[in-house]
């Protein structure tokens, strides 16, 4: 079940396929995840079949990188692009499994293990002293992993002259290291590099800050793991249209071992940044609702994966075939919910729309 890039992940029908009459803005955001952003490509996927083109690209870790991938294509190569990228990354061991609760997570188990042994060589690869340097006679050092292959694998698949066009708007969401201050590197004020994208997927302690431009930068995970806050920086001019999608959610199942613990308390971190932004934004809006009731109006589609039982605490590691699928798949199944409900929303006289699926 491995995914190759002339595999159509798409369900949508040829007849479906229409490009909606443009009255908005629409942006697109997307959080980080590591092995999780094969959602992404699902969900865009979809995106691509109904017409729907975003004006605007906000990306952070992985989301970052499938921003860039989206960004610095054409739009008719974007989708190949980014099911040639998950074919990469995919760990390809002959073996896929579907069926079975406890032998798939056993299964994902193994897949993750195996990424943390070997790494990904698309991606990233392990480093010396790495986790050696915890020794007492080894040298110190910062991170277990070295994110550099990800480099060769960006200037392959993405055309960053075309990146940099200003065609379509890409922030790249980072953090600065040595100040916790939040970074959003832009293609309206700067020129985006590959070193920039590869920042923004330096999770520490698994992988290496990057110094860029005299700036230690990192993962914005921890702090904004769906940066919604370009978007909102400066009140839209008008309506504006913002799909965003989150790889860790804050509902799931009573936990009922370590590892489902485990798991949860990772959600929550990387979750709760969006709940409280969203949080946010209603207040915003609501007092932009008393003061100018007719002002450009902003529809949020907040789409959220739900991670299946089978998966494990080191899904983020977890690059089997048979999960890199089913996450491609539950983005397409997810977002043909979420563009359905967006064709068939009704006018409404308020300034700020939030749905979340």
């Amino acid at each position: 079940m491995s995914l190759s890039p002339n595999d159509d992940v798409s369900s949508e029908p040829a007849a479906t396929k229409a490009t909606p009459l443009r009255t908005h803005d629409t942006a697109l955001v997307l959080a980080g995840g590591n092995a999780l952003g094969a959602y992404h490509a699902g969900a865009y996927e979809v995106l691509h079949s109904r017409g729907i083109r975003p004006d605007w690209v906000v990306g952070a870790s992985m989301g970052a990188v499938t921003a860039a991938i989206i960004v610095g294509n054409a739009p008719e190569d974007r989708a190949g692009k980014l099911r040639q990228f998950w074919s990469e990354a995919t760990l390809h061991t002959g073996l896929s499994l579907t069926d079975g609760l406890k032998p798939r997570q056993v299964y994902n188990g193994m897949h993750a293990l195996l990424t943390l042994a070997w790494g990904r060589p698309s991606i990233f690869q392990h480093r010396l002293p790495g986790l050696w340097s915890a020794l007492p006679w080894m040298p110190n050092d910062v991170a277990l992993f070295d994110n550099t292959p990800l480099l060769g694998t960006l200037k392959r698949l993405v055309d960053f002259d075309r990146l940099n066009s200003g065609e379509t708007r890409l922030t790249i969401a980072c953090v600065d290291v040595a100040s916790g201050e939040e970074v959003y590197l832009d293609t309206t004020r700067e020129t985006i590099r590959p070193e920039h994208v590869m920042a923004s997927t330096a999770l520490l302690p698994a992988f290496p800050p990057v110094e860029v431009d005299g700036r230690l930068l990192g993962d914005i995970g921890y702090t904004n793991n769906l940066p919604l806050d370009p978007l909102f920086a400066v009140e839209p001019t008008r309506d504006l249209v913002c799909i965003a999608l989150d790889l860790f959610g804050l509902q799931a199942p009573k936990p009922g071992s370590l590892d489902a613990v485990l798991e949860r308390a990772n959600d929550l971190i990387f979750a709760s940044a969006a709940r409280r932004a969203v949080a946010g934004l209603k207040r915003e809006y609501a007092l932009r609702q008393q003061l100018d009731p007719h002002g450009p109006a902003v529809t949020l589609l907040h789409i959220v994966h739900q991670a299946g039982a089978d998966q494990l605490s080191a899904k983020s590691f977890d690059f089997s075939p048979s999960s890199i699928r089913d996450r491609i798949l539950a983005g397409n199944r997810d977002m043909v919910r979420g563009a359905d409900w967006l064709a068939s929303r009704a006018r409404s006289d308020e300034r700020f729309v939030y749905e979340r699926l």
